[in-house]
């Protein structure tokens, strides 16, 4: 019973998706609007460290200050 549940669960899921997908109209980003002036775009560089590391190295500042902060609390009250 539970791989016909599964089974249902999934079609229903996959079937969602594809009618969204084949509802959705396309973004015309090759039409240009009225005063719409795009700047240089980013190189490989720029974008690995735009959108990868400077993500990850604020998550680590700030795991960082909560395990700092956690490590005090924990000192007061041995103390």
């Amino acid at each position: 019973m539970d791989k016909k549940n599964a089974l249902r669960a999934g079609a229903l899921a996959s079937g969602t998706t594809l009618m969204m997908l084949l509802m959705s109209s396309p973004a015309l980003a090759l039409t240009r609007d009225d005063g719409d002036d795009p700047g240089n775009g980013l190189s490989v560089i720029e974008t690995l460290g735009l959108y990868v590391a400077a993500p990850i190295v604020l998550f680590l500042v700030i795991a960082g200050l909560v395990m700092l902060g956690d490590k005090s609390r924990k000192q007061q009250k041995q103390g």
